[in-house]
């Protein structure tokens, strides 16, 4: 077997540059695809519903509404809990929520997570939660309404899928940053993550897949090549 490719915080961020910049294949093509293919991963896993999206405001909550876009053309019971101001949305994130409300999908938004039992509520009758709040970006301890939402999530009875990497998991250690989501399962985007070598971070991604978003292959072939031997 060859060896499990991984990338790093940083090799992640070149991968979506390179190819949005030099090959010219917009963000928001490749939003798509991890959306999608999310929600591919999610009909293998046998789906039914009600699946509750759980949202931030970056490019992670972004794949989060396109997840919702496809699991209601397929006529799967899907909501959405933004934990974020819609108005404070921007870009290819902006975008994939102004058209996940338009065709009538149920968003709440409570950005400072004021009413934690409205949450609870929303995640009661869940089949699966989607944990698409923090990216591979994230550093420094996780903070508040994040640690409570996190907290409130592991609580919860229905199955979690983490999209790119459970919020809360460094993405260099794969160690948690404070409150840390505990998935069964993890749709990360191009390659694993460097910090899943790490045996502590299993408890928190649980069966990783490696979901392709369409970035040249040419670049993560480069990248590795770069690398001190």
């Amino acid at each position: 077997m060859p060896p499990v490719e991984r990338l790093s915080r940083a090799e992640v961020r070149s991968v979506d540059q390179r190819t949005i910049e030099e090959f010219g294949l917009p963000g928001i093509a490749l939003m798509e695809n991890a959306g999608q293919g999310v929600f591919e991963l999610l009909l293998f896993l046998k789906v039914t519903g009600p699946v509750k999206i759980c949202a931030g405001k970056g490019n992670n909550g972004g794949d989060g509404f396109v997840i919702a876009r496809h699991l209601d053309n397929a006529g799967i019971p899907v909501q959405i809990f933004l934990l974020a101001d819609p108005q404070q949305l921007t870009g290819d994130a902006a975008i994939n929520y102004h058209v996940a409300s338009r065709m009538g999908i149920p968003i709440q938004a409570d950005p400072d997570l004021s009413d934690p039992h409205a949450f609870r509520t929303f995640l009661k009758n869940a089949d699966w939660i989607v944990d698409a709040f923090l990216g591979t970006g994230v550093q420094g301890t996780i903070r508040a309404p994040f640690t409570t939402a996190i907290q409130i999530i592991n609580e919860a009875a229905g199955n979690k899928l983490a999209v790119d990497l459970p919020s809360g998991l460094d993405c260099d250690t794969g160690l948690p940053l404070g409150d840390c989501i505990i998935a069964e399962q993890t749709a990360t985007f191009v390659a694993e993550k460097k910090g899943f070598s790490a045996p502590e971070s299993k408890q928190f991604t649980g069966t990783v897949h490696v979901v392709d978003i369409g970035a040249p292959r040419q670049i993560i072939t480069e990248l590795l090549e770069k690398r001190p031997s």
